[in-house]
């Protein structure tokens, strides 16, 4: 089986910190969210994961966008950019980059899941005819100020033509964040419960990826695979179990609840 072969003390450099597990699940409700795949380039199969995952063939990035309603932090919109992979024989993503659109929302993301959050402006909007998706690490959403001075957004997606499907159909895989734990450098493993009222496919295509500003500059999203937005409401379980991210699954998990 293929390994990651990235180095665990680069992949560290932006890691979250995790100071103690809670255990209580945190709830995110009047959730709209975009889930979109996309095909990865060869460069970025296991030179962008760390050894203890492995790759999948071809390479491809799981994009997650959900706008909520009400959580624990308040309102707030957050972008999670994925690599698919598996833990073991486990399918998995392991989360290269993450932005959330309010301080409070970026504190809890990196304090109690372990993403590599940053603050940036995220407009997530569903018509009734598609989505629109657009990250900008600088002033506000639309503004063009950016663009005139040579920088462009972070990620623009564009979807359409909804078309509705069985909200049995909508399925998700963990995400794997690599943080500082109380039990050390760990991958900590994060579930998510999706209780969807509507779910649609879309035909969707990335406008724009900034691979940099995503933490890793080999991602080139090149073919979307899959795309779909979702109206719920989500539960995420207090984190059981976290992995060494230089060994392999079944010799690197702990259960921490």
């Amino acid at each position: 089986m293929i390994s990651g072969t990235a180095s665990v003390d680069e992949l560290a450099a932006g890691a979250a910190e995790i100071e103690s597990f809670g255990s209580e699940p945190i709830t995110l409700s009047g959730v709209t969210g975009l889930s979109l795949v996309a095909e990865l380039r060869r460069g970025a199969r296991e030179e962008v994961l760390p050894p203890g995952l492995h790759p999948i063939v071809p390479p491809a990035m799981s994009l997650l966008a959900w706008d909520v309603g009400d959580s624990p932090w308040g309102a707030f919109s957050a972008v999670s950019v994925r690599v698919v992979c598996r833990s073991g024989a486990r399918a998995r993503t392991f989360c290269v980059g993450a932005a959330a659109s309010t301080d409070d929302a970026v504190s809890g993301l990196r304090s109690q899941l372990g993403f590599p959050a940053k603050r940036a402006e995220v407009a997530l909007r569903r018509h009734y005819d598609g989505v629109d998706l657009t990250v900008a690490s600088g002033g506000a959403v639309g503004d063009d100020t950016a663009h005139r001075n040579g920088a462009g957004p972070m990620l623009a997606v564009s979807a359409l033509d909804p078309d509705p499907l069985s909200v049995g159909d909508l399925q998700h895989v963990g995400s794997m964040n690599l943080a500082h734990t109380p039990l050390g450098l760990r991958l900590v493993q994060i579930e998510t419960q999706h209780m969807p009222s509507r779910v649609e496919r879309l035909a969707a295509r990335i406008d724009a990826f900034d691979a940099e500003a995503w933490g890793q500059r080999l991602l080139d999203p090149y073919w979307v695979v899959s795309c779909s937005v979702s109206l719920e409401d989500i539960e995420i379980p207090a984190i059981r179990f976290v992995c060494d991210p230089a060994k392999p699954a079944a010799e690197g998990t702990q259960r921490v609840q």
